[in-house]
């Protein structure tokens, strides 16, 4: 049904539109739905290399599957999880929306786990003094008795002497990335102003009078508007256009290791200090709980794509060979607390050694776990670009946008994939501001197309209230 949907571009061909998004992820797929459904822009084009959308790192198995709102989060701000929090409702929103019978993603319990009193003080603090509680009003402080009904493993075997604390939450969206992609462009396909063309390789990108020119390995593409959704090949792109010239990427490769049946839902433990990559965490496969997921590590590799030597070449050209970008690396990777960190991921992938080093990771979610419980995913993880200022030779934390004439390059590290839709909201208004104003945009509809079906404290009591009723009355006659 799937490719029925989708244009393949099989033949030379040319076209004119007003707006071309380069990328068939997450990323390019948000911003086809907004501006095809709430826009009234006349000619949309949606351009991918591979021959299926959400193919790279939109994958349901090169992702993290986790839709970060914030709360369970250690390594953010309270400033970071305001921002954060309302593109995950936006995308949360949508799956309520458009996904009911749950093939997109599942509900689970989400929670940080808090070990031994210094962990548990840290989680308290970040609850109750730093507003964590205020802006997260079904996140809950739980203490070890009500982990173990909702996470029996987490406290099975553990010392009974050990203080334990979470913060839980039961709204833990596991999302499909990958499926999401593909009901963004179903969506904006009903529409009749939209093109979608897999296997479609960009070659060039020209600016013209007019806006730009992309050349691609099934013709040409006119446009007045761009914007590359790309992932790491977003700055590859910018820096042969003359932007960016001032960052390189660190790309990433995070792996999994898997087990059977260990958890619920999806279990975090507090982030290390000065890392910016995600804290280990356990939880329960999307479309199927009986597999529980522990990762993501985290390993330094020369390429933009994981397991393509050819992407090489692309890192290469993104990092440039200059002194300053060597600078830059050398200052990161000189930390004390990074360096070791990324020395040890690297041994996570040696045969029966990584598995062993991994072990201890793992028990301090599940205590119990064993060697023998745990096995690496093959085919899992995907790479993930860390934005490096040349300038400041320091790593730049979340996502990175460069704004230039007529043009958009996103590069979307996470959590970019769970504030997709915001990203693409404000992409829209970027867009509109290219085209001359010529087209408007409802943001209302937009809204109440997604946000507002997102489930708040006062509908889930309505709806409790709707259930105790539906039980408690007598039975009548018709």
């Amino acid at each position: 049904m799937w490719s029925a949907l989708t244009k393949v571009a099989t033949k030379i061909m040319s076209g004119k539109y007003d707006l071309v998004i380069v990328g068939g992820g997450i990323s390019g797929a948000s911003l086809l739905y907004t501006t095809a459904k709430f826009t009234d822009i006349e000619s949309i084009a949606l351009i991918e290399k591979e021959s299926e959308l959400a193919a790279i790192n939109s994958d349901v198995t090169n992702n993290s599957q986790t839709l970060h709102f914030g709360d369970i989060e250690t390594n953010y701000t309270l400033e970071k999880a305001e921002d954060v929090k309302e593109g995950a409702e936006l995308l949360a929103g949508y799956l309520e929306n458009h996904d009911p019978d749950r093939e997109m993603h599942s509900k689970r319990s989400k929670m940080v786990l808090g070990v031994g009193d210094e962990e548990v003080a840290q989680l308290e603090e970040r609850y109750e003094d730093e507003g964590f509680g205020d802006l997260f009003p079904k996140l809950r402080a739980i203490d070890r008795e009500e982990i173990a009904e909702i996470e029996p493993k987490v406290v099975e075997g553990r010392d009974p002497s050990t203080e334990m604390l979470a913060l839980q939450t039961p709204d833990g969206y596991v999302v499909d990335y990958g499926e999401t992609t593909k009901s963004f462009v179903e969506q904006a396909e009903q529409e009749a102003n939209v093109d979608v063309y897999t296997g479609t390789e960009v070659e060039d990108i020209t600016e013209t009078l007019d806006g730009y020119t992309i050349g691609t390995t099934n013709g040409r593409f006119d446009c007045e508007a761009t914007v590359v959704a790309a992932g790491s090949h977003s700055l590859q792109i910018a820096k042969e256009l003359g932007y960016g010239q001032d960052k390189v990427l660190l790309p990433i490769a995070g792996s999994f290791f898997l087990a059977d049946d260990f958890l619920n839902g999806k279990v975090y433990t507090l982030q290390m200090k000065k890392l910016p990559f995600a804290a280990v965490h356990g939880d329960a496969d999307v479309h199927d709980d009986s597999i529980t997921r522990f990762g993501p590590t985290a390993k330094l590799v020369p390429t933009l794509e994981r397991g393509r030597i050819s992407t090489v070449k692309d890192f290469l050209d993104v990092f440039g060979l200059n002194a300053a970008a060597f600078l830059s690396y050398a200052n990161i990777l000189s930390d004390r607390v990074l360096l070791p960190y990324v020395l040890r991921n690297l041994v996570y992938d040696l045969p029966e050694v990584g598995r062993r080093q991994f072990l201890p990771h793992v028990q301090k979610v599940v205590p119990s776990a064993e060697l023998e419980d745990i096995e690496r995913a093959k085919g899992y993880g995907g790479v993930r670009p860390q934005i490096v200022d040349t300038k400041n030779k320091s790593l730049d934390m979340g996502e990175a946008k460069i704004v230039g004439d007529d043009i958009i390059f996103n590069i979307t590290p996470s959590p970019g994939a769970s504030t997709c839709l915001k990203n693409a909201l404000q992409d829209t208004e970027r867009v509109l501001e290219f085209l001359d104003g010529e087209y408007e945009f409802d943001e209302a509809a937009l809204r109440e197309d997604t946000i507002e079906n997102f489930p708040r404290i006062d509908d889930d009591d309505d709806a409790a209230d709707d259930e105790a009723q539906t039980v408690t009355s007598p039975a009548t006659d018709d």
